[in-house]
């Protein structure tokens, strides 16, 4: 029954190697069930090149062939999210408000008042920016570093990470369980969501940098007129 399921998967991925990630995940659930979805998802937290899209919608899949129930596939995968944004949390509370002030100090084009309004944001909308942040390639996994370094308020964390978590993981596993064989028919619709996401990033950091560079010249360029009108005004 088991390898029968693994070739299901595997037939299902487009006759992904054994070595793939469908493999390594259809593996972890085969073998532990439920709980095997959620340790998948919780490295997928960890380390964001494991893509939930392949993860989630494949659990899913599995509970639609019996090998786990839907509540199991639902409460087991929430429940690694929320162990992956904890040890990530930690990370950030460990890492320390003071030492990412000091390594950005230390950083060209990057001001210490870029920080300032950053805290200023994150105290006001930290909790819906964790909750929407659950939901978003990238940001999905970094969004609990700030949490930790700012360190909010555990339960407020554990809150809002759970229920956008739950949310997120709730539309992949049902879309992978109602899809059936089909279900890697997911990856190509979130495949172009993480791209616009990654691109609307890219984008936004080439701004900034430009933003910073042209200021920063203008600067150097205005120097010595103001010293001199500034001697001007003096005599």
């Amino acid at each position: 029954m088991i390898e029968t399921t693994y070739a299901m998967a595997s037939a299902a991925a487009g006759n992904e190697p054994s070595g793939g990630i469908t493999g390594w995940a259809t593996h972890l659930m085969e073998q532990l069930g439920a709980p095997g979805a959620g340790v998948a998802i919780a490295l997928e937290n960890l380390f964001p090149p494991l893509p939930s899209e392949v993860i989630l919608p494949l659990a899913g899949f599995t509970a639609a062939q019996g090998r786990m129930s839907l509540l199991a596939a639902l409460v087991w995968t929430t429940a690694g999210s929320v162990a992956g944004a904890l040890a990530l949390y930690g990370v950030g509370a460990l890492i320390g408000r003071d030492r990412i002030r000091a390594l950005a100090a230390r950083l060209p084009l990057v001001k210490l008042a870029d920080l300032d309004r950053t805290e200023a944001w994150f105290a006001r909308h930290g909790g819906k920016a964790v909750f929407f942040g659950r939901m978003i390639p990238i940001f999905r996994s970094l969004i609990s570093v700030p949490a930790g370094l700012e360190r909010m308020r555990l339960t407020t964390f554990l809150l809002y990470t759970t229920l956008g978590s739950l949310l997120w993981n709730t539309v992949f596993v049902l879309a992978g369980y109602w899809l059936g064989d089909n279900w890697t028919a997911v990856q190509d619709y979130v495949g172009v969501y993480s791209k616009a996401v990654v691109a609307l990033v890219a984008v936004a950091v080439l701004v900034f940098l430009a933003v910073r560079i042209v200021k920063a010249r203008g600067g150097r360029h205005r120097g010595p007129q103001t010293r001199e009108f500034d001697r001007d005004r003096i005599f």
